[in-house]
């Protein structure tokens, strides 16, 4: 069993050594990805929250674009009549809460 053909140099034996302990480092990488756990769960948070991001700004556009255009007006008007005379507004606050308290009292 001494044929020439076999017979490999310091240098081959080297490098065969130095691949086989890459391959290796890369398998002992991959098996602690696989088990890092805390990782695992980070990643998923980050991809759900990714998720609900991009669901929460869809839903914003989609409501938006059904708001009809008066209701939004409507809504700017009534806060700058309110603005111009609040004093309706302070009554019927008044009033609600006169109403809430006689309420409590009477418990």
């Amino acid at each position: 069993m001494s044929d020439n053909a076999d017979a490999k140099s310091p240098d081959e034996i080297r490098q065969e050594i130095e691949q086989t302990r890459e391959e290796l480092g890369d398998t002992v990488e991959a098996l602690g990805a696989k088990t890092d756990v805390k990782g695992q769960a980070r990643v998923k948070v980050d991809e759900i929250k990714g998720n609900v991001k991009s669901t929460m700004s869809d839903l914003g556009s989609k409501a938006q674009e059904a708001t009809p255009a008066s209701a939004a007006s409507g809504g700017e008007q009534l806060a700058a009549k309110i603005r111009e005379n609040p004093a309706p507004l302070a009554l019927g606050g008044a009033l609600v809460l006169g109403f809430l308290i006689g309420r409590r009292r009477g418990r």
